[in-house]
């Protein structure tokens, strides 16, 4: 347990109540309890605000008044962001004792560079000539391929396959021939990877992280993929080879990036897209068919089929036409 005072020394933001106040857990607000912290991080829920049994609340000082009225709070400018920086505080002093840097069970390879204060977790293969930075964390069953580099400050959860071959063949007289895939993996510092994502190896240059990027479960990432700084992406994402994605986008659950795209800084793409185009200016872009009943969706879809020559017919009607008079210019 911790009291709320030490939480506000070690973190910040104001404190409207008594410090010694403990809490037991963290907790969201609908069903927080009166040992518990819990927090608002948009206006669209301060009805839970009014009705929550927690102990304390974190909110905006557009809700201070409101958050007393029930019982203490904290209040910060950005109350999801104190609270990310709660539960960093929280594991810290609830952490497990400390346990063995490398698993006994992990396959290191004699060539290998791993750092002094970096952890390598159960059954995790680690080939030659990889690198791990300092601080850096591999759960259980990471496998970091041959000459591939992960920075500092990572994680990479379980099941993470950094530097499997890409998939690269070439096609001669009804066969496949093999492309090998002479390239790496590069990952700068304080990257996540999410469980079970796999990011392949360039064929002749490397695939790259750069330093801050999330990556959730689940997700391809092609060969010769370059992913700029802070860019996140949710779960069952996937990113064709030699595709570019820049620096702080955001790509949404299940969306799809075709190969040798180009998508600008501060692009965002919303999930379940598909990305056929390469993307030169920031913003929020969508490509979806919306969800309907079935029956509905079919008669739309054979509509969509006949686009192109509805279009060709409407083209030969307006050629037909008459043509509107040529309006006189004034002086």
């Amino acid at each position: 347990m911790l009291q709320l005072g030490d939480i506000v020394k070690s973190l910040g933001g104001s404190l409207h109540g008594s410090p010694q106040i403990s809490i037991k857990r963290l907790a969201p607000l609908e069903s927080a309890g009166p040992q518990d912290l819990s927090f608002l991080s948009h206006p669209q829920y301060q009805s839970l605000l009014a009705k929550s049994q927690a102990a304390c609340v974190i909110v905006t000082p557009q809700f201070t008044s409101l958050a007393i009225s029930r019982g203490a709070c904290i209040e910060t400018d950005d109350p999801y962001h104190y609270f990310a920086r709660l539960t960093q505080f929280w594991k810290k002093q609830n952490a497990q004792p400390t346990r063995a840097r490398i698993h006994p069970s992990a396959v290191i390879d004699p060539e290998a560079l791993i750092s002094d204060s970096a952890i390598i977790g159960p059954l995790c293969v680690v080939e030659r000539g990889a690198k791990v930075g300092a601080l850096t964390e591999l759960k259980s069953r990471v496998t970091l391929g041959e000459r591939c580099e992960v920075g500092s400050r990572c994680i990479l959860h379980s099941g993470v396959v950094i530097g499997a071959d890409g998939f690269g063949f070439a096609l001669h007289q009804g066969a496949w021939e093999k492309i090998e895939q002479l390239g790496a993996v590069k990952i700068g510092n304080d990257v996540e990877i999410g469980a079970n994502t796999c990011i392949d190896r360039g064929a002749l240059q490397d695939t790259i992280i750069e330093d801050g990027v999330k990556l959730d479960n689940l997700i391809q990432i092609g060969h010769n993929v370059h992913i700029g700084k802070h860019t996140a992406m949710a779960g069952c994402v996937g990113i064709a080879g030699s595709a570019r994605i820049g620096a702080n986008c955001t790509v949404g659950g299940g969306a799809i990036v075709l190969g040798h795209l180009s998508l600008a800084d501060g692009v965002h793409i919303s999930a379940a897209s598909v990305v056929t185009r390469s993307i030169t200016k920031p913003g929020h872009y969508t490509g979806l068919f919306p969800i309907d009943d079935n029956l509905s969706w079919e008669k739309n879809a054979a509509t969509l089929k006949q686009l192109h020559k509805l279009r060709d017919r409407l083209k030969s009607v307006e050629g037909q036409l008459p043509l509107p008079p040529l309006q006189e210019k004034k002086s």
